[in-house]
């Protein structure tokens, strides 16, 4: 007989209780957007942990060495790792983004060589899609792969590319017909990060972190087999990687988004600021949009129809920023001062800052509102030179 749902939740919950102790009970809270640093070593074991345990890659199929979870099982699980505040996840990109691309897309080779590895966390993954010129506009990548050989050759610079600095591979979306122009051309290739021809420079954030790099292709080689799909056919896979971007886990964010919301109406109410109506009204306000936010995710929850993410992203995106807008208007005079020198901050200074590209990155808002109207309102496309 299947497990229940409340059965399986009793044992993710236990698990989590019993192994977040030990070496790991100071893990909890620790790491996410724009804390990245934070004990990332300790982080890798904690993850190699729920590795040897089969909680990795839940939704993979039990054949490509996933548990195979439904998802109701999925979003559980997510619900329940962000309630017991365990820390950040080091191998998002692989086990959510990578590993269901492969399945989708990938050779037999390709999976066997790639998805163990990604389950087990003994390899990082970082997504070398953006550029100074080709931001939330994928199309306009102009990244170069030459083929020479049993070897393509890469040529460009990516940028804003999370945890590069960590990785040991890279799936890097590359123009390899010559004069081809938006997503006609384009190829999707896995590229060891490794190697000479490649060079990483962190981006020194608001908060002070580096999280974010750029990385300069300068003949850095891969083999020949090592494309996603055919040579020319990046576009269609790259659009796969993204729909798997905002999956059952953006459950699991909004269980740590109440919990900041929680801990800042506490904080309006011990300082007082609760009393101010302008600040009580918008306190208000942030508990009804998560209620929003929350609805609109259940009722979407599996379905890949164009709009979907993209609402998804504007909504979350936008209420995660007017919350740390919400957090400086509660601390007042105070959140404009450092917790300590040099430029140390305290967790809601950090919450203002970093949120401010909570509206950018993964697809800024202007992008998405464009997918919106031009793809599922059939509104006129925008003006392009």
């Amino acid at each position: 007989m299947p497990e229940s749902g409340s059965t399986f939740r009793e044992r993710v919950r236990t698990w989590l209780e019993e192994n977040l102790r030990g070496e790991f009970a100071g893990l909890r809270g620790r790491g996410g957007p724009g804390r990245e640093h934070e004990a990332f070593e300790e982080r890798v074991a904690w993850e190699r942990h729920l590795a040897a345990a089969g909680w990795t890659c839940l939704g993979w199929p039990a054949e490509h060495g996933g548990r195979g979870a439904s998802l109701e099982e999925q979003v559980i699980f997510h619900e329940e790792y962000a309630r017991a505040g365990a820390p950040a996840k080091v191998s998002h990109l692989g086990q959510e983004l990578l590993g269901p691309t492969l399945i989708a897309f990938g050779t037999p080779e390709q999976q066997r060589r790639f998805l163990p590895p990604i389950a087990a966390v003994e390899e990082l993954w970082c997504q070398g899609y953006s550029e100074p010129g080709a931001g939330s506009d994928l199309a306009a990548v102009a990244t170069t792969a030459t083929l020479e050989g049993d070897e393509w050759v890469l040529h460009g610079q990516k940028v804003w590319t999370s945890l590069a600095h960590v990785a040991d591979w890279c799936f890097v979306l590359a123009r390899t017909e010559r004069g081809s122009k938006r997503h006609h051309g384009l190829s999707y290739l896995l590229v060891p990060m490794r190697q000479p021809g490649v060079e990483v420079r962190p981006i020194q954030q608001l908060t002070g972190t580096s999280e974010f790099n750029e990385v300069f292709f300068d003949g850095a080689r891969t083999p020949r087999e090592e494309v996603v799909g055919e040579p020319g056919d990046g576009w269609r896979v790259a659009l796969g990687t993204l729909a798997f971007e905002r999956g059952v886990a953006t459950l699991g964010q909004q269980v740590g988004f109440r919990r900041e919301l929680r801990a800042l109406t506490d904080l309006a109410e011990s300082s007082g600021a609760a009393r101010d109506p302008v600040i009580a009204e918008r306190i208000a306000r942030a508990w009804l949009g998560l209620e929003v936010m929350r609805a609109h995710a259940v009722r979407t929850l599996g379905d890949s129809s164009t709009g979907v993410a993209e609402v998804s992203k504007l909504v979350w995106a936008n209420w995660h920023r007017s919350l740390g807008e919400l957090a400086m208007l509660v601390r007042g005079a105070a959140g404009l001062v450092a917790e300590a020198e040099p430029y140390e901050l305290d967790d809601w200074q950090r919450l203002y800052l970093f949120t401010r590209a909570d509206t950018i990155y993964g697809g800024s808002n202007e992008i998405q509102r464009n997918i919106i109207a031009e793809r599922v309102l059939g509104l006129p496309r925008e003006v392009r030179p």
